[in-house]
């Protein structure tokens, strides 16, 4: 598989000779103002602009995955541009007919078995915070988990904190490939909302065979962890060798 780092969560999987586009925001830097209540007001979003055309990263895409319809994973700026007919993956009803009526017209549901051109792909549980009224607030979101004979399998987290719940999705797939949002974006009132330097360890230690991909960092006005601290605390706690942070418009084949 090859995996590519467009911009904060939004990343190109090829897997299985099938091109996926994960969770599109793919509008020009400052194109939208600053999440509220959170920090950084003085910074618009996207912060930083997109390493390729719009037209290279969804050029030959198969499927596209939205894991939550959170301005940051699925823009204006997606929807205007993504063509209409092409295949959407959502985590429920409520974001499908959302979907739908922005105009797309192929949009499934991701369920524990579903399957796009023998490719299984199972859905996966998230939470995007801690605490039941931050929870309340931020709604419902999902990973996925992608499967197939000729391919390691791989677990895209999205946009959760490391939970009992991320631990049962690592024991009941044993992903070879763990791709996580690891910018510790923040509400200041109640605190993290995705994976955190501490939450990846703990990925690490559970995981201790798979190779691990920090994206959703560095790109939102909100985020809390930079890169080069993720790197600085890596070193410290001996992660490097299975521990990957790539920049915008990096990309692995694995």
């Amino acid at each position: 598989m090859n995996i590519k780092q467009i911009r904060n969560a939004t990343i190109v999987v090829e897997y299985a000779n099938k091109k996926f586009l994960i969770d599109p925001m793919l509008a020009e830097k400052g194109a939208y103002p600053p999440f509220p209540g959170t920090i950084r007001q003085d910074q618009n979003n996207p912060s930083v602009s997109l390493p390729t055309s719009v037209d290279d990263i969804i050029s030959g895409v198969d499927a596209v995955i939205v894991t939550h319809l959170h301005l940051d994973h699925f823009d204006e700026a997606a929807q205007k541009l993504l063509p209409k007919d092409i295949k959407m993956f959502v985590q429920n009803e409520e974001d499908a007919k959302e979907v739908q009526n922005a105009g797309f017209q192929k949009v499934e549901v991701l369920t524990k078995n579903t399957v796009f051109e023998g490719i299984q792909l199972v859905k996966t549980r998230g939470e995007h915070g801690r605490g039941e009224e931050l929870l309340k607030l931020m709604g419902e979101v999902c990973g996925v988990v992608f499967r197939h004979s000729s391919e390691k399998t791989l677990y895209v987290a999205g946009d959760t904190v490391w939970y009992e719940g991320v631990q049962e999705e690592l024991d009941t797939h044993t992903p070879d490939i763990i791709v996580v949002n690891g910018g510790d974006n923040q509400v200041p009132e109640f605190g993290s909302l995705i994976m955190g330097k501490e939450d990846i360890y703990e990925v690490y230690k559970a995981a201790p065979d798979a190779k691990i991909i920090v994206v959703h960092m560095e790109a939102v006005n909100h985020w809390g962890l930079s890169r080069e601290e993720l790197k600085d605390f890596m070193k410290e706690k001996e992660m490097d060798s299975r521990v990957l942070v790539p920049d915008d418009g990096e990309s692995y084949t694995l």
